[in-house]
């Protein structure tokens, strides 16, 4: 995909299974992001920022790095993702950053 990304192109994808392309992990988007910048509204952005949250089991750890993940639907996203601190013990959470 080319296009610059929204949170429009993931909202039709919450709670819906992402999984690697050759690999063997499946995240679930558990949330979208947006948070506001102090001052944002004066400057012209491309884009308002973002971050994408997964979930994914435990244990089994993606190394951060850029990823092709598909969509059920067919659609496929280039991410770069990164394994953040998780609270819980049942899942493994990872973001992705959209500036």
């Amino acid at each position: 995909m080319s296009d610059l990304l929204t949170p429009e192109h993931f909202v039709p994808h919450l709670n819906g299974v992402f999984r690697v392309a050759g690999g063997r992990h499946a995240l679930t988007l558990a949330r979208i992001d947006t948070p506001r910048i102090a001052g944002q509204e004066a400057q012209p952005v491309s884009r308002q920022p973002f971050i994408l949250i997964f979930c994914g089991p435990p244990g089994d750890v993606l190394a951060e790095g850029l990823y092709t993940l598909l969509v059920e639907d067919g659609r496929r996203f280039e991410l770069y993702l990164i394994p953040i601190q998780t609270p819980s013990a049942d899942r493994q959470d990872y973001q992705a950053v959209f500036n």
